[in-house]
Order: C-alpha cells, then structure tokens, then sequence
C-alpha cells in the first residue's frame, strides 16, 4: 500500500512537468519563413550579394530586426524603422 501511494504521488508531481517539456512550437511554414526572409531584407541583409561576411551580416540584420520588433511593441516606433536600420548597415554590391 505504501508502495502505491509513493507511485501515485510521484506520477502527481511529475506529470506537469512532463506536459510542460513536451510543449513545441510545432514545423515553421513557408509563409513565415518568407514573411521573416522579408524583415531581414528591410533591415539591409542582402541574400543574392556576395557575401564575404555572410554569418556577421545575417546576426546584424537578425539583431536589427530584433531590436526594431522589441521597439514597436513598446508603442513607440517611429513610421519607418526598417529604413532607419538599414541605413545604418554598409552596403554590400553583388559584384
């Protein structure tokens, strides 16, 4: 009896743990990853340019999105944020 008891109370306690690990977001669709592909290229990463940097200009554009993301949700973004980024990054030709 004191077996059961300990068995019940274990699977009580572990039981919102393990609903809460198996949580997933789920397959990214094609829409978003084009949606984000869009963001990336408004805040100045080039995809079809030669990219001689290409992990540093992909995190400063991810970064840019970010930090423009982060700023609208506080309300207060100004009317163009993707073009105030983008300018701020050089641009690199398709040579």
């Amino acid at each position: 009896m004191k077996n059961l008891i300990c068995a019940i109370l274990a699977t009580v306690l572990i039981a919102p743990a393990v609903s809460f690990a198996q949580t997933s977001h789920g397959p990214v669709t094609r829409a978003e990853v084009r949606a984000e592909l869009v963001q990336l290229e408004k805040a100045g990463y080039q995809p079809a340019a030669k990219q001689n940097h290409y992990p540093d200009e992909i995190q400063a554009a991810e970064a840019r999105v970010q930090a423009d993301n982060a700023y609208a949700s506080h309300g207060n973004a100004p009317a163009n944020t993707a073009a105030a980024a983008s300018a701020s990054m050089p641009v690199v030709s398709a040579n």
